[in-house]
This record gives structure tokens, C-alpha cells and sequence, in this order.
């Protein structure tokens, strides 16, 4: 299917209110209204389902909403998995094994681009990158369901924790392996000429 050119379609505007939703998800956090927090995150990952949905029924796909969509998921995710960290409601570790994942991703995919590999058209999410993603947000879900309702599911989310926990080492290894694999071979690299 043909990318569009004109950016300023359904599917970007609510990957753009995605990203602007959550300051408003870190200050209702911050002052301990989680019922709002779990409203807005509830309100982001709607946004989610039907921007890439509109996207394919409207042939409305661009470029811009292409990196903006992995994006704007990534700053919900490791703001949320942060300031849950940093109130107790999640292990420290799981927030960064979350972080670094990310980190490391976005890492390398700079690198790709200043060795001149042409990542845009290389770079896809896998399978296991969206396992990942659904299991975070389901575990954040939970987590802010829980502070909302005053409730607690420790089973639940121990479950969920380590679910998210594997699928975001698995997914790490599985994109960095394919990153490794983008590398230009030395040979052919003229930056590797003397």
C-alpha cells in the first residue's frame, strides 16, 4: 500500500494526542489521582488500537506516522513504568529492564542509520516487540486498575510482571540480533578501507 504524503490525517492525530497525554497521565500520578491516571493511560492505549486501524482503512498510512506511532508508545510506556517504579507499585528492576530495552533499541538504531543503512525500510516490528508492548500496557493497565478501585490482585500481577519482564528480554535479544544482522560487512564498507 502507498504512503501517503499529506501528514495531517486521523491516524497521526491521535498518535500526537497519544504523546501529549501523557504529562497529563504523569501529573494526575503525581498527585495521587489514579482514577484520572488510569483514565488518561485507558484513553492512550484506545488511541493505540485505533490509529493503525484508521491507518489501514482510511489508506491513510505515512511515513511520519510510521516513527511516530513506535515512539509514542515508547514514551507512555517507560514514563509510566518509571513513575510506577518510583511509587513501589512496580520493581525497580522491571522499570530498568524496560528502560534499557528501549534505550538500547533506539541506541542502535542511530548507529544503523550513521553507518548509512537505510533503517526506515529494514526496521519492522516483530511479533515479539508487539508481545512486548501489549504486555506492558496490560501490566500498567493493572497496576493503575488496582490504585484506582483500591484493590489488590497479587497473583494477577506477579503473573503479568513476569510475563512482561521475559517478553521484554526476549524481544530485547531478538532485536538486537536483527540489528547485528544490518551491519554493513566490513568489506564492502569503504570506512573500513585503509
Amino acid at each position: 500500500m502507498p504512503l501517503r504524503e499529506d501528514n495531517w490525517t486521523i491516524p497521526n492525530l491521535l498518535t500526537i494526542s497519544r504523546i501529549l497525554l501523557t504529562p497529563a497521565f504523569v501529573a494526575a500520578f503525581a498527585s495521587h489521582r489514579f482514577d484520572l491516571a488510569w483514565g488518561l493511560f485507558a484513553l492512550a492505549g484506545l488511541t493505540d488500537a485505533l490509529d493503525g486501524l484508521l491507518a489501514r482503512l482510511l489508506h491513510q498510512r505515512t511515513r511520519l506516522g510510521g516513527m511516530l506511532d513506535p515512539l509514542a508508545d515508547k514514551v507512555l510506556l517507560v514514563t509510566s513504568f518509571i513513575c510506577l517504579s518510583l511509587a513501589g507499585f512496580l520493581p525497580a528492576w522491571l522499570a530498568a529492564l524496560v528502560v534499557s530495552r528501549d534505550a538500547i533499541i533506539v541506541g542502535g538504531l542511530v548507529m544503523l542509520n550513521f553507518w548509512g543503512v537505510e533503517v526506515r525500510n529494514k526496521i519492522r516490528p516483530s511479533l515479539w516487540g508487539k508481545l512486548t508492548t501489549a504486555s506492558q500496557i496490560s501490566l500498567v493497565f493493572v497496576v493503575m486498575l488496582q490504585g484506582s478501585l483500591g484493590r489488590s490482585w497479587p497473583l494477577l500481577l506477579d503473573g503479568l510482571i513476569l510475563l512482561a519482564a521475559a517478553l521484554t528480554a526476549v524481544s530485547g535479544l531478538h532485536y538486537v540480533r536483527r540489528g547485528f544482522a544490518l551491519f554493513p560487512v566490513p568489506d564492502d564498507d569503504e570506512r573500513f578501507r585503509r
